[in-house]
């Protein structure tokens, strides 16, 4: 009788310790997709022309118009704080959709991406030079000795371009003047407006928005000279991206001007428009390249 009773009374206390326990609490998840949403996540990467609050500014409306275009899909931005972080990232294949400067371009394909786009029109891939108005440089040939600042080595409308300007000038790049990468377009004209290079390198979209957001620093500043034009930053995908959401990212991108909200995405980027373009429209930039290797310097410091 006893053995029945101290049963009885165990069982009790396990049912009793069974309604007491918790589940485990779970972590808070925030999402900016309604949730429920499994739609596949594609992150579009743009080359770091801004820093990346600027950057998140700028695309963003551009991904929240692919994901009302696009409901089958999710598309988050990704930022990289730097040139080298972003080519570490396509070269990792980290990102499904990417935004480039041509250079990266061809670097990209070796990796499996191809070109869909052309962000913007190529008259307006130049580099350009950027000095104090009270500078006192007039010509290529007074930065002798003197500091020149870039975003990257691998820059290049706002580095190799203008580096093979001045080759095409007479300077040694390698040794009449002190090149030094400073890691964004904005800072490459801040250090000329602070007097710590004699000439900034970058090239127009950053200029201009740089003379809408700092137009007192702006006023102290012009442009010298300026390359002549190439080719213009790519969109392009990876070769695991469905066909379908593929087309429907080009199509989005180049019926951007047909609408009033379209033009204003292309405002905030600094574009006038996308164009359609391919792999093949790039073969420029691969020979361009090799002649500034073979002249200059390599693009990527050994």
């Amino acid at each position: 009788m006893r053995l029945v009773t101290f049963i009885a009374s165990l069982i009790v206390a396990l049912f009793a310790a069974a309604c007491d326990q918790r589940p485990a609490e779970k972590p808070l998840q925030y999402s900016s997709a309604p949730v429920g949403n499994h739609a596949p996540l594609y992150r579009l990467v743009p080359h770091p022309s801004y820093n990346p609050r600027r950057l998140a500014e700028t695309f963003q409306p551009l991904i929240d118009h692919l994901n009302r275009l696009l409901p089958q899909a999710r598309f988050e931005l990704e930022s990289s704080r730097d040139y080298q972080a972003f080519e570490q990232k396509f070269r990792a294949r980290e990102g499904e959709i990417l935004m480039p400067n041509p250079w990266q371009t061809i670097e990209a394909m070796k990796v499996g991406y191809h070109v869909i786009a052309m962000w913007g029109d190529a008259e307006d891939f130049r580099g350009i030079f950027i000095v104090r108005k009270d500078g006192g440089i007039k010509t290529p040939d007074d930065l002798r000795g003197k500091v020149v600042s870039y975003p990257s080595p691998t820059a290049l409308a706002a580095a190799i371009m203008p580096q093979y300007f001045l080759h095409t000038k007479g300077i040694d790049v390698n040794q009449d003047i002190q090149n030094i990468y400073v890691g964004s377009q904005e800072s490459s004209i801040m250090h000329v407006f602070l007097g710590e290079s004699a000439a900034g390198a970058t090239w127009p979209p950053p200029w201009r928005m740089f003379q809408e957001t700092h137009p007192a620093e702006a006023a102290q500043l012009k442009v010298a000279w300026e390359t002549p034009p190439l080719l213009n930053n790519s969109v392009m995908v990876r070769d695991d991206v469905p066909q379908a959401i593929e087309q429907g990212i080009r199509q989005a991108l180049l019926d951007l001007p047909t609408t009033a909200a379209g033009r204003k995405i292309l405002a905030g980027l600094e574009t006038a428009r996308f164009h359609d373009a391919d792999d093949a429209n790039y073969d420029m930039v691969r020979k361009y390249v090799t002649r500034f290797e073979k002249e200059v310097r390599p693009v990527e410091p050994q």
